[in-house]
């Protein structure tokens, strides 16, 4: 149904895509696949209609198009659930999906009843029980996900383009989406699926293309093709990721949280969090998982001092009790955080690669107490770009102008430069390739090593499994289980997020 011929685009001077060809076709879910940079969404966002200048050719349904706008995509048929997310944070669910194409009554007014009745119906397809009326900036990622993929849906679009679309949703929103695309692909529909969750793409997709920078490598029938074989093609080189088996002994306590609770700002008789405590040690990666609501974002800004006046509880670092009610408190004190926005929460986008690698070091990098010495600053940049493997033409490329990957780099360059002694990591591979997954791995063991405490927060088991020496497990604001890796199993730490002792 939909063809792509010898596409190539390039950004200052730089070939993201090179001669790509593709084929997409109804009734099937395309799995397109390649590590971070490799050119995924360049291409998506040219069938899509975001990039307008490319060479090459598009057919559509036995028609050559070339869309001016994402509205002529759209209207075309072709609809895009962006992996970073596209939503306007102070408008509402209802306002979002409707963005547009706003419902009016014969007075010519906006007809928000309307929109917020088809809105529910909606939201209840994609299981997110929220009301329409809902400003977007008071939801977490992962229910923003989920608008993303309602949104979609409302378009009615006979090409659905899926860019990561579970990264932040838990495993059984999974199971609600792999339902709706299996109605999507019964009403031949053509599904376009992107995701470096090699366990869906064997679970659902029928047929793969692969690239590798910027080029398309091979594609056919996944029924053909065994995971390492894939992962091999994508990476160019075999990529294993095991299960950490090391039995090392950690008992010098680094971080101790002592009861930490977090209240609710929506509700003042509930709890996000409640009465958390466990002790990190030095060198040790901490692994915390659980189900979305179960409280590990809040739990980590809570120790973070995100959430000031709301939380309570005892923080101490080395043996020194710390009162941490802001991050700049936080960070004074070793403790630094990567969060799981990293385009709000993490990076100035419209800074090039070096300002934001050296944004938390200026007082150390400064001349005289006056002025940025710029060797200093370009010397540290190049160092961790070199450290981190950054795909990047410059140190002054835009950060917004890297691939999802690439981006979280540099988050995780920004906080190294200050040296910290507890590292907060949030979902810290989220919309990242396995080659560049096992490198951050690397990463996060070789600060280990050097004494860091470490603590990982991600919602998928094989990554706490791959990085953590100790599990802790969450459900509803409370630690359900806390045991060493070698005794966690992907059963009894789903057990643990599910159901409170």
């Amino acid at each position: 149904m939909l063809i792509a011929r010898n596409i190539t685009k390039k950004f200052a001077g730089v070939t993201a895509l090179n001669n790509v060809n593709l084929e997409l076709h109804a009734g099937k879910v395309n799995a397109i696949v390649g590590e971070n940079g490799a050119g995924k969404s360049t291409l998506m966002k040219i069938l899509s209609g975001v990039y307008t200048q490319y060479e090459g050719d598009i057919i559509f349904k036995g028609n050559k198009v070339r869309f001016a706008s994402t509205r002529e995509a759209e209207d075309a048929g072709i609809a895009i659930i962006h992996q970073e997310l596209n939503l306007v944070p102070h408008l509402t669910i209802a306002e979002n999906i409707f963005l547009g194409k706003e419902l009016t009554n014969s007075w010519g007014m906006l007809d928000k009843a309307k929109m917020n009745s088809h809105t529910k119906r909606l939201l209840e397809k994609v299981n997110l029980n929220l009301r329409p009326d809902t400003l977007i900036s008071k939801l977490k990622v992962g229910q923003q996900q989920l608008v993303e993929i309602a949104k979609a849906l409302h378009a009615n679009a006979e090409v659905i383009i899926m860019d990561e679309p579970t990264s932040a949703i838990t495993d059984k929103e999974v199971d609600h989406l792999f339902a709706i695309i299996d109605e999507l692909k019964a009403e031949g529909k053509i599904i376009v699926y992107i995701s470096h969750k090699l366990k869906e793409l064997f679970l659902k997709a029928d047929r793969y293309t692969v690239l590798r920078d910027g080029a398309d490598i091979t594609s056919g029938d996944m029924s053909t093709i065994s995971q390492e074989e894939l992962v091999e093609k994508m990476a160019g080189r075999k990529v294993v990721i095991e299960k950490n088996i090391s039995d090392a002994i950690y008992n010098e306590p680094l971080l101790q949280v002592k009861n930490i609770s977090l209240k609710n700002a929506q509700d003042a008789g509930s709890y996000l969090v409640k009465d958390v405590s466990f002790t990190l040690h030095k060198g040790e990666i901490l692994g915390l998982y659980g189900l979305m609501g179960a409280g590990r974002t809040e739990l980590i800004e809570t120790i973070y001092g995100l959430h000031p006046g709301l939380g309570k509880g005892e923080i101490v670092i080395e043996g020194a009790p710390k009162k941490i009610t802001a991050p700049a408190r936080a960070i004074a004190s070793g403790i630094m955080l990567v969060p799981e926005d990293r385009k709000l929460q993490g990076l100035c986008l419209g800074l090039g690669v070096r300002k934001n690698i050296s944004v938390a070091v200026l007082k150390q990098l400064e001349e005289n107490g006056l002025f940025l010495n710029m060797r200093k600053e370009t010397a540290l940049a190049k160092d961790y770009i070199q450290l981190l493997n950054i795909k990047t033409a410059s140190q002054n490329t835009l950060s917004r102008n890297l691939s999802g990957g690439n981006q979280q780099k540099i988050v995780i360059a920004k906080w190294l430069a200050k040296n910290p002694k507890v590292l907060l990591l949030d979902e810290p591979t989220r919309g990242i390739d396995v080659g560049a997954k096992s490198e951050i791995y690397k990463l996060i063991r070789e600060l280990a090593s050097t004494g860091v405490g470490v603590l990982v927060v991600s919602s998928e088991i094989p990554e706490v499994l791959a990085l953590a020496n100790r599990v802790l497990v969450m459900c509803e604001g409370e630690i359900t289980a806390d045991m060493p890796v070698a005794d966690a199993t992907e059963a009894n730490m789903l057990t643990s997020a599910i159901h409170k002792n």
